[in-house]
């Protein structure tokens, strides 16, 4: 079955994610896929305290991941993929696999006169990654921006032309 879900989130796996989205979802495991995170030890133990009771979790880099889904690693579980680049998502399509709903959840305000869109309270999409969303969303993915489960879940193309 491998990816139900996906969501794009500067945070990766916090509270609201791992209280609220992940009893939604249902995943067997969640998988953080985060370079940053992966190679370095502290951070990942301090992400491992927000782990989720009942599910694995996987805190691993964009290659590792890539490489373990197109070796069928994950084929008999169901994963929810946690990233803050969306470019990761974009390639893990690429390689093959299906992602039926991406969630832009909270990412960071663009930063030195970068072009941005607000696309909800706590969410941009810069202007350089419309066409990534595009590209998501072009393979079939379903590209919403939803903080909690409780939020109103609206389409990205509301906001900005995929």
């Amino acid at each position: 079955m491998s990816i139900v879900a996906a969501r794009v989130d500067n945070r990766l796996l916090h509270g609201i994610v791992a209280t609220q989205w992940v009893p939604r979802v249902k995943p067997q495991r969640v998988m953080v896929i985060d370079d940053e995170y992966a190679g370095d030890p502290t951070k990942k133990a301090g992400m491992r305290m927000a782990k989720p009771a009942g599910v694995a979790l996987s805190i691993i880099s964009e290659q590792t991941a890539r490489d373990h889904f197109r070796e069928g690693k994950y084929d008999d579980h169901t994963v929810f993929v946690i990233v803050r680049d969306p470019r990761i998502i974009q390639q893990l399509e690429e390689d093959g696999q299906k992602v039926p709903k991406l969630t832009i959840g909270g990412t960071v305000s663009p930063q030195d006169g970068q072009a941005a869109t607000q696309v909800s309270r706590r969410a941009y999409v810069l202007d350089n990654e419309v066409p990534v969303y595009s590209s998501i969303a072009a393979h079939g993915t379903s590209v919403n921006i939803q903080y909690v489960p409780a939020d109103k879940d609206e389409p990205l193309s509301k906001y900005v032309n995929l």
